[in-house]
């Protein structure tokens, strides 16, 4: 279907952040809060650092808005892991969460990332797609907090 009266053009592009595109965002945002009367989100990170250096070495990324917990990126280097560090990121991350009100976390991990250590620490799967490569999934996760 073509409308003779908009004078637009698409453009593909790769590039994660730039002004560009937070049209994006703060356009869903507004209508998001238009819709519900509530602007809540906000960004959550955990971050870890080297005490030595002072460096992020790791940590979580993620943000809360209308009572869900996101947790989008979760990182330990290798000599961090199976030690407890990432249970503790983890229970700091829910923890404030909940300060926030929000009433469930979601994730989506993949099949050869974490899937157990979520398990381990109260997650669900409630979902999984195949990806590539063959034979690996992308599994979604929720926990109620």
């Amino acid at each position: 279907m073509r409308n003779e009266n908009r004078e637009i053009t698409f453009e593909i592009n790769e590039v994660s952040v730039d002004e560009k595109i937070m049209a994006i965002e703060e356009g869903l945002n507004e209508f998001n809060d238009i819709m519900t009367g509530i602007s809540d989100r906000k960004p959550l990170n955990i971050l870890i650092r080297s005490t030595t250096t002072g460096e992020v070495i790791g940590g979580i990324q993620g943000r809360s808005s209308l009572g869900l917990l996101f947790l989008d990126l979760f990182y330990l280097p290798l000599e961090l892991r199976r030690c407890g560090v990432g249970t503790e990121a983890l229970m700091k991350f829910e923890a404030e969460g909940i300060k926030r009100r929000c009433k469930t976390a979601f994730l989506y991990t993949i099949s050869f990332q974490a899937p157990d250590f979520y398990i381990k620490n109260g997650w669900e799967e409630f979902g999984r797609i195949e990806c590539l490569p063959e034979g690996t999934s992308r599994i979604f996760m929720k926990k109620n907090l």
